[in-house]
């Protein structure tokens, strides 16, 4: 495959607008693009709905039991407000050697490299298997590979690559995320007479005073650093002259293996169990959804191999990183079957959901040729 198309690929991808959700259009541009080439794929389904779905292909001999996974995301998060950017963010425009558009780094540069791999290598005799995904719905709460994850498609894997945007390094470990909502419910009344109701907002109000130093005395940890934690949404109240009756507020939490999921949210619950047991306060604790934090060997055999790869693509090596993004592996790691996940992918992380996003085609070109060392050097293990 010539330069020209692997840029169209790419553009094409950023054309198909899979803003929190639409997937199944690009799920299926992808399986067209690979039944060209004589690949087959599974498309499956995303919930009930018909625009979402995950994308699953593999080649190589069904005999051999070392599994090697590209894996990457379908979905994008929003553009936001359009007259913010400089250009059509699903133009996949083309400009001084740098690709634009919502998903340029984040990630359909790492997703077009991924598929563009497994076609060429198709075309290659294969002695162990390499299996493409795609998943549907990683920007709010990796709903995709979580049914994957159930469903068994990653129980059987070796060693796996998450396309997330790197620039090519490599990054070992990465934080968990928490999404969480906080209800209050108050007792509405005249503002003129705010004894006789039940302030929601002012109730909420102590529990973001008490949230700012929930996390104190938790530990850190040596790789990723204290748990990261914010307030980042309230809404309460209809009118300035009521007493608000009812209000809530959402909050992100990034955990690590020292403070995990279940230690941050029963810190949590432990505020409002007490903060309830005042007078006229009503708080209650939803966990929209709960990401695992993700650490791996950075001295096992499949860092160095993807070095390795690294360095015969770039001519240097990887550097090894650590970020407080949460990617699918938070689901992945799930599994009972464990294996090492590494995430490395072409744009650079700082430029995941900003505006005018975009991906060098440099770095675009590198990270594929990495993808593709990895694999060929995965066929002599």
């Amino acid at each position: 495959m010539d330069k020209s198309e692997k840029i169209r690929i790419l553009q094409d991808m950023i054309k198909i607008n899979t803003a929190n959700g639409n997937e199944a259009e690009l799920a299926k541009y992808i399986q067209h693009l690979l039944k060209i080439h004589d690949i087959d794929s599974q498309l499956i389904s995303h919930g009930d709905n018909l625009d979402r779905a995950n994308i699953v292909a593999e080649i190589g001999p069904k005999s051999s039991n070392k599994v090697l996974v590209l894996a990457g995301h379908l979905d994008t998060v929003d553009a936001g407000n359009l007259e913010n950017w400089g250009r059509n963010p699903w133009s996949g425009e083309l400009e001084d050697e740098i690709v634009y558009g919502r998903g340029a780094a984040d990630m359909k540069s790492g997703l077009a490299g991924m598929v563009i791999t497994l076609i060429e290598l198709s075309k290659t005799q294969l002695t162990n298997r390499i299996r493409f995904i795609g998943t549907a719905g990683e920007e709010l709460g990796a709903a995709g590979s979580k049914e994957l994850t159930t469903q068994g498609y990653v129980h059987d894997v070796s060693a796996m690559i998450i396309g997330e945007p790197t620039g090519g390094d490599i990054v070992f470990a990465h934080s968990g995320s928490i999404d969480y909502t906080v209800h209050s419910q108050g007792k509405g009344a005249h503002s003129s007479m705010p004894k006789l109701g039940i302030n929601a907002i002012t109730n909420l109000v102590k529990f973001i005073t008490a949230e700012e130093h929930a996390f104190d005395d938790a530990p850190e940890s040596p790789l990723l650093g204290p748990l990261v934690h914010s307030v980042t949404v309230i809404n309460g109240g209809n009118q300035v002259n009521s007493i608000p009756e009812s209000a809530y507020l959402e909050g992100n939490i990034r955990p690590i293996p020292e403070c995990n999921e279940a230690d941050s949210i029963a810190r949590l619950q432990a505020i409002i169990t007490e903060l309830n047991q005042q007078p006229d306060v009503n708080l209650s604790l939803t966990v929209n959804f709960s990401f695992t934090p993700v650490v791996n060997d950075q001295h096992s055999d499949f860092v160095q191999a993807i070095q390795t790869a690294h360095s015969m693509a770039f001519g240097s090596p990887a550097i090894l990183k650590v970020i407080h993004g949460a990617t699918d592996a938070s689901e992945y790691i799930k599994d009972d079957h464990k294996f090492p996940m590494l995430v490395l992918g072409a744009g650079q992380w700082e430029n995941a959901h900003s505006l005018n996003e975009s991906v060098t085609l440099d770095n675009y070109f590198k990270v594929m040729e990495t993808y593709r060392q990895v694999a060929l050097n995965w066929q002599n293990n």
